[in-house]
């Protein structure tokens, strides 16, 4: 017997996690690729913004060759997931709510787009309470983008909600 195969699963085909894995794997060395093409300034020694994305593709390297193996013996997914037909709705939701963000941050700003994000996602996990959601989003919005603008001077697109709380709060303004 194979103790490989967890419980209660039978050995099959695991052609769609062989297609995850060799993207994952894929998606490693673009990431090493394009960070070896990245100029590196001479005012760093050996630790500078290099490493970070380097450690990040060799880590997801390493878990593209753990999902190959996987995929390889058979697959990780059991029969009955894999059985399983997808969720269609909560994925169309999901990928409105990643356009509506491509498609509204410059418009509209970061805080309404990224709200909009929050909720088609939150409804695309099966959430139907709009309000609420739209009260979490609303609030990580306003703080990932202060986060962002004020403390590190990034400019993730401020919009009419971002103009207005700068405005009415003069101890967030640049000076």
């Amino acid at each position: 017997m194979d103790t490989n195969i967890p419980a209660g699963a039978t050995r099959r085909s695991g052609r769609g996690e062989l297609a995850i894995a060799i993207g994952v794997i894929g998606l490693a060395l673009v990431i090493y690729w394009q960070v070896q093409v990245m100029p590196a300034s001479p005012l760093y020694s050996k630790v500078g913004p290099a490493l970070v994305p380097t450690l990040a593709a060799i880590g997801l390297f390493g878990l593209g060759c753990a999902l190959l193996n996987a995929a390889i013996r058979g697959g990780w997914q059991t029969d009955e997931e894999a059985a399983a037909a997808p969720d269609r709705a909560a994925l169309a939701w999901v990928a409105a709510g990643l356009a509506l963000n491509v498609l509204l941050i410059g418009v509209a700003g970061f805080t309404i787009a990224s709200t909009l994000l929050f909720l088609c996602v939150a409804r695309g996990f099966g959430s139907r309470r709009i309000v609420r959601d739209a009260g979490i989003g609303f609030t990580f919005a306003v703080i990932a983008y202060f986060g962002f603008a004020k403390t590190l001077g990034i400019n993730i697109g401020a919009g009419f909600v971002e103009n207005t709380v700068e405005g009415l709060l003069p101890f967030i303004r640049k000076g």
